[in-house]
């Protein structure tokens, strides 16, 4: 079985909110697209069927063929996210992943603050002390 590919349109907004921040770099994955610091994956976005890869597909609240990203988040911005309900949701396999469907109206200034964090937790600190922040989290060092 394979998944489902990712439309160019959502890679490449993706791609230019990703490779903005200092140093990230882009890499095919296992299944999808990664973006990484260092060896550190900040981004991931995947295609996905109900089935399709398995581990994404039991934790995804959907029936059917979707589109996901995963990415880092702590403290509150983790709490709150993990317990929004669609189109969030809470991966079992790593205690600071979040999984987000990408709908068709997402909203790309949230997704980008969202990486921008995501980026920001995983980040040496020098390169994380480089980017502009805005949304939940701005001001907070790096």
């Amino acid at each position: 079985m394979t998944s489902p590919d990712v439309p160019d349109d959502v890679v490449d907004r993706l791609r230019g909110i990703c490779l903005a921040l200092p140093g990230a770099h882009e890499e095919r994955a296992w299944v999808g697209t990664r973006w990484r610091i260092r060896t550190r994956t900040f981004a991931h976005v995947l295609g996905i069927t109900d089935e399709y890869p398995p581990a994404h597909a039991r934790e995804a609240p959907l029936v059917g063929d979707a589109v996901v990203l995963t990415f880092r988040a702590d403290g509150p911005e983790l709490h709150a996210l993990a317990n929004s309900g669609p189109p969030f949701y809470k991966p079992r396999w790593h205690p600071q992943v979040v999984g987000m469907i990408i709908e068709p109206d997402a909203d790309w200034d949230e997704i980008a603050e969202l990486l921008t964090e995501s980026y920001c937790l995983l980040a040496p600190k020098k390169l994380a002390a480089q980017v502009v922040r805005s949304g939940p989290g701005a001001g907070e060092p790096g």
